[in-house]
């Protein structure tokens, strides 16, 4: 984390009105409060006294912890304070040690009243076991890399639960975090019943706006036997303790994700957390078989570049990921040398018409989204020469110079959106994908035009579109539950804490047919050597240890 000077100003104001509430002069009190605060920020749910100290006080650990027990702002697990110390030297948010314990506490009361049906005896076909699991238990997580049959394994789950007695009748919710991702699991959903529809996870809930509450909850508890989430791993601590608080004791509840992708924004690394403890878990302890791991991959050859370039650096294998990627045999992925800013222009030139030239000169909208997906550069980072808001300008700069666009303030045709703010009333959520392009049905005046999750194309004026952004390049968080065929992903020309190895699996596994990585030797280095560290007790609170 970092040091006290990096404070925000949200940060500082919470130190002041801890310190105010503490009675006047509370140093550690103040402190512990800017770093818990800064941490959340950071996507961590706590922090220890360890950081704390090391942000500002000269005091050790024990009397750091000595002088926050005596302040009335922070208290032991269940007083009523602004914040929590817990026994093992954690500082949290009061807020967050309550989605924390409520999470932890839902789940394994959950796992532990599992069904007690047999379990299934074919150990070799994982998805039948992990349909089996969803169908006969009420917690189960399925976790598997792209291509490893999570979806199929839904459809399996869905046509079980049809041959049960009284099967049809089972009431049934499908979500997902964000609209693109509910799309996907519709059609897969709708491949074993036509009525079948998921939703966001927000929607499903039944989101209040401008309150952190859900219409949903404990006390009002969703009308659902079964509940499938995909894309778990995209679900922050504070979603995902709402959401499992409203999924009825006697429904079963599903949670699909890859565990070894991207974090959420949001704080909290849960369904890793939740795959952790459940691997430590021991024969007999409650979350002991609830997780299963798909393995098999079937849409990388195991001999092919993606495949063998992101299990390398999934494994933090720095030297088998960077031979993966020199070696000349394989085709999917190719590693070049990130080219100098000022040649940047010129070598983005061809490649750029050549990725999207195919949907600007589509004949109509649902062409035009379709071809869309072929081809989509990946960004690291937001700022900078190499970060998407300056890709997405060279890439209009160039385009323009093609004649493929004109480019100009405010809409224009041609233009690539991802919608990056939920509207309910416009069915447009964070994450989906859009072009303005005319509409021959409006006389040429230029509309959004998405696909639905059915398949249908959709106009929408584009004045009335919620907050968005233009493209042509997106962020790696941005890309997630998105397949494109082909990406070219570049990383900056300066190392970055936010470089880690899940940023590195998550975008090269955004690629269908092959990926084009620019980055220079040793910020891929270090990047392939940094994990994603989330700080939190939820793991120890599911093992009880």
């Amino acid at each position: 984390m970092k040091r006290e000077g990096d404070f925000s100003a949200l940060d500082r104001q919470f130190g002041d009105l801890i310190a105010r509430l503490a009675g006047g002069c509370a140093p550690e009190a103040q402190l512990a409060a800017m770093c818990a605060s800064r941490a959340r920020a950071q996507g961590h749910i706590c922090v220890s006294l360890g950081e704390i100290a090391t942000a500002g006080v000269a005091a050790g650990a024990a009397t750091l912890r000595k002088n926050l027990r005596a302040s009335k702002v922070v208290g032991a697990p269940g007083a009523f304070t602004p914040l929590v110390l817990d026994d093992h030297d954690r500082v949290y948010l009061r807020r967050y040690w309550e989605y924390e314990q409520q999470l932890a506490a839902t789940i394994l009361a959950r796992a532990g009243a599992q069904n007690t049906q047999p379990a299934p005896n074919d150990k070799t076909d994982l998805q039948k076991v992990a349909a089996e699991k969803a169908v006969t238990n009420f917690f189960t997580v399925i976790t598997g890399g792209p291509g490893t049959g999570k979806t199929r394994t839904v459809m399996q789950i869905l046509q079980l639960l049809r041959e049960e007695p009284g099967g049809e009748k089972l009431r049934v919710a499908l979500a997902a975090p964000t609209g693109k991702a509910a799309a996907r699991l519709t059609e897969a959903a709708r491949a074993v019943r036509e009525n079948y529809e998921a939703t966001t996870i927000h929607r499903l809930l039944g989101y209040l706006p401008g309150s952190p509450y859900f219409r949903h909850n404990a006390k009002c508890p969703l009308n659902a036997d079964l509940v499938i989430v995909d894309e778990a791993s995209m679900v922050d601590l504070a979603l995902m303790a709402k959401l499992v608080a409203a999924v009825p004791n006697d429904a079963r509840l599903v949670l699909l994700g890859d565990r070894d992708q991207l974090a959420s924004v949001e704080a909290g690394n849960v369904l890793a957390d939740i795959c952790a403890a459940a691997e430590a878990a021991a024969p007999g302890e409650q979350l002991h078989g609830t997780v299963v791991a798909l393995r098999r991959n079937y849409r990388f050859a195991e001999t092919g570049g993606i495949y063998r370039v992101s299990s390398a650096i999934n494994s933090g294998d720095v030297e088998a990921a960077l031979a993966a990627l020199q070696e000349k045999a394989q085709s999917e992925i190719e590693w070049q040398p990130l080219p100098a800013t000022s040649r940047l222009v010129p070598a983005l030139r061809e490649r750029i018409v050549a990725g999207f030239r195919g949907y600007l000169e589509a004949a109509e909208p649902r062409e035009a989204l379709l071809r869309l997906q072929q081809f989509r550069i990946l960004g690291a980072l937001r700022h900078g020469p190499f970060g998407v808001e300056n890709l997405n300008a060279i890439a209009e700069e160039i385009l323009a110079d093609a004649g493929l666009l004109v480019a100009r303030r405010g809409w224009y045709r041609g233009q690539p959106l991802m919608i990056t703010q939920n509207d309910y009333n416009l069915s447009l959520f964070n994450g989906d994908s859009g072009i303005i392009l005319p509409d021959p049905l409006s006389g040429g005046e230029l509309r959004a035009f998405f696909l639905s999750g059915e398949g249908r194309v959709r106009r929408v004026l584009p004045s009335r579109l919620p907050a968005h952004e233009t493209a042509f390049a997106i962020t790696v968080h941005k890309s997630q539950g998105s397949e494109f065929a082909r990406l070219l992903f570049i990383l900056p020309e300066k190392d970055n804490p936010l470089l880690t190895r899940e940023l590195l699996y998550t975008a090269i596994t955004r690629a269908r047919e092959a990926v084009t990585l620019w980055s220079n030797e040793a910020v891929l280095r270090a990047a392939i050597s940094r994990r994603t560290l989330r700080h939190s007790g939820l793991r120890e609170r599911l093992i009880g240890r």
